[in-house]
């Protein structure tokens, strides 16, 4: 993306007016060895109380978070109830993953206690540290560990800490809900009292009631949330934080800002701040004219100077993780001229060189604020930029705006990540800010397109040659996802992904291209043999002719949903395959599976057909879903159409004709030779 941000500001809830009303009440505490007594009825606990099929339940869990020191410390303490073997199977294996790179997780300890009271100590020796994630020479360490003796009936805890240096609680997600039911929350908050200019710790509750806090001995102060269900994580869902409880804390200054007048005010100071990282100097400006040339359109004009800063200029932002710590620290923002200059530059360079060689061709360009919406869907009325973490460039034709990220390197001229497509994008300016929403690719542009040139022999091994090739937003994905592996680990990966459908495949002279090609499809080109994809039966062979659909699951397949439906963007897929039919085979049943349509929302077109001489079959797919307009977040009271209409889809691809063999081929195949006697 262009940039990332977060940036200080007002808004709305000010724990400190809270406080002066509330009464005192005692904070928890706990020494490096005691732990809080079990109560008798929890022991004998039969069922859980929140969620009635629970396979296991936390009676509590409580968190202190002490921002009064120079590090931010989170102190976790959780008890939970073992029910079922499934919630032992679940609960047993513990990862502690911290929220950033720079944490640290200390003083882990743990215990067991069965129903008859007996009690098991988690062993210092068998907490054990393991990197779960790199960037460059910086690694996120979690903290792993098996509770002893765990089985139905029984409790577990555990707790940690969580100490982040030099940290503070500004911008801090606090969150309600985890992987089972819970039936107390509660958050001590010890806020910092040093920092200058700032009145109050502030919060914001996303998904749950506005909680009230009690203040309690030692700075600290308390709320807690009951009775809170499981979070349930599920495939195609909104990003998590659109589905938790959840609190975001920050320091600010001010109260009671409208939010209209909030981004007015804000979209005029960050255009200032933005003016020296768009401006023109005489090498932009002769630049500009050159790349330009004789482009005559304003669309001829952009798509030049987008695919100069985004094919030419080296982004640093891509090889930073891999840099020292030290070069990393060094990388600052650069002026237009500086970044054409060197050639290369971070995201926010090649966004702001982009906007300056655009201003220099006689458009009007600004960098545009949006919010990720992988991470949350942004609502304006919150009045605060936290989570406008994102920028592109906003440029003026025919007085209507486009937007362009050209340190995107994977995205082509005309579109955006998805994460900023479909999203309100605060224009900045010195006069009139205003928000506009940012456009929502089409299908077409992010196109699976999948070949086929196959032969199938008389006992039903199908071999032949495939070639799939991904743009868009497809395209991103599978590039992102595989530019930094191995030639070796690129065809591992594609070999899993067949085998995980057809478990019988051979696959051969694999072949991954244009994996960092900013233009070209990603594509993967293979040969593969599959024994037995035709069943043989007697005189017939049964053939699914929808290869690439072959061994896929249904896209749904649970009949119940907790979360709403989310697709990240609109998509299209053609598929053209042709079947070489065994000598001696005719089609007896070839009739091709009706349509489906479903508006400007989907629709679903197979044809089957052969050719003349009767030995080649060609099926021909296509299939598309989403549309420019939305229709991308389907509530759950939809759900049941929704998963109609893919399982109808799924039925159909899976559709079969028959071959039948030849009365003559199969009495010859049935005769033994005469005799040579």
């Amino acid at each position: 993306m262009f940039k990332r941000t977060r940036l200080l500001a007002p808004v709305c809830f000010s724990l400190a007016l809270l406080f002066a009303a509330v009464a005192a009440a005692p904070v928890f505490a706990y020494g490096d060895q005691d732990w809080k007594p079990v109560d008798p009825a929890h022991l004998a606990l039969k069922a859980p109380v929140v969620e009635k099929d629970a396979d296991a339940e936390a009676i509590f869990w409580e968190v202190r978070v002490d921002d009064a020191e120079f590090d931010l410390v989170f102190t976790n303490y959780i008890r939970i109830k073992i029910f079922t073997e499934r919630g032992r199977e679940s609960q047993s294996k513990i990862d502690i993953v911290p929220f950033r790179l720079n944490a640290r997780i200390k003083d882990v300890s743990g215990r067991t206690i069965k129903a008859d009271g007996t009690i098991f100590e988690l062993k210092k020796e068998d907490v054990f540290e393991k990197t779960i994630a790199r960037a460059g020479d910086l690694k996120l360490r979690a903290k792993t560990f098996a509770m002893p003796s765990v089985e139905p009936g029984a409790i577990i805890e555990y707790r940690w800490r969580e100490v982040y240096p030099g940290s503070s609680a500004n911008r801090v997600r606090l969150y309600f809900q985890r992987d089972i039911p819970i039936q107390a929350v509660t958050y001590y908050l010890k806020p910092a009292t040093n920092l200058i200019g700032v009145d109050a710790l502030r919060y914001q509750p996303f998904h749950m009631e506005m909680p009230k806090f009690d203040k309690e001995k030692n700075g600290f102060y308390s709320t807690t949330v009951t009775n809170v269900p499981a979070y349930h994580a599920e495939p195609r869902m909104p990003p998590e934080d659109e589905v938790r409880k959840w609190m975001l804390l920050y320091y600010t200054i001010g109260q009671n800002i409208v939010p209209q007048k909030f981004w007015k005010d804000y979209g005029k100071r960050l255009y200032d701040v933005f003016k020296s990282d768009i401006k023109v100097n005489d090498d932009v400006r002769k630049k500009s004219a050159e790349i330009v040339g004789d482009a005559a359109t304003p669309e001829q004009k952009l798509e030049r100077l987008y695919e100069f800063c985004r094919t030419k200029i080296k982004n640093l932002d891509d090889d930073a993780l891999s840099l020292p710590f030290e070069v990393r620290v060094k990388l600052k923002d650069e002026s237009p001229a500086n970044t054409l200059k060197k050639m290369e530059g971070r995201s926010s360079d090649i966004g702001g060189l982009f906007a300056a060689l655009a201003i220099a061709a006689g458009f009007e360009a600004r960098p545009a604020l949006m919010a990720d919406r992988s991470d949350i869907f942004f609502d304006p009325s919150f009045a605060d930029p936290y989570f406008m973490s994102m920028i592109v460039i906003a440029v003026k034709v025919n007085d209507a705006w486009r937007f362009f990220d050209p340190s995107e390197m994977y995205m082509p001229f005309g579109m955006l990540a998805w994460q900023s497509e479909s999203q309100d994008a605060l224009i900045t300016d010195p006069k009139d800010p205003a928000f506009v929403q940012t456009p929502l690719s089409p299908p077409d542009k992010s196109l699976e397109k999948r070949t086929a040139k196959l032969t199938l022999d008389s006992e039903g091994t199908l071999e032949g040659d495939v070639r799939i090739e991904y743009t868009g937003h497809l395209g991103k994905d599978k590039k992102e996802y595989n530019d930094d592996d191995s030639p070796a680990q690129r065809e591992e990966t594609l070999r899993s992904l067949i085998k995980a459908k057809m478990s019988t495949a051979e696959v051969s002279d694999v072949k991954v291209e244009n994996v960092a090609d900013p233009n070209a499809p990603f594509v993967y080109a293979y040969h593969v043999r599959v024994p037995g994809y035709a069943q043989r039966t007697g005189k017939r062979l049964f053939l699914q002719p929808a290869f690439f659909q072959r061994g896929a699951n249904p896209l749904f397949p649970t009949s119940q949903r907790h979360n709403n439906v989310y697709f990240h963007y609109p998509w299209s897929e053609q598929d053209n395959v042709t079947i070489n039919l065994p000598a001696g085979f005719t089609l007896d049943n070839a009739d091709a599976p009706a349509g489906l349509d479903a508006g400007a929302t989907s629709k679903y077109d197979v044809k089957i057909s052969v050719t003349s001489d009767k030995r080649t079959l060609i099926y021909n797919r296509k299939f598309f879903f989403g549309n420019q307009s939305g229709g991308l977040l389907f509530p759950v009271a939809s759900y049941g159409q929704l998963k109609m209409l893919f399982d109808e889809l799924h039925k159909r691809d899976n559709h079969t004709i028959t071959l039948k063999q030849a009365a003559t081929t199969a009495a010859a195949a049935t005769t033994p030779p005469p005799s040579s006697n």
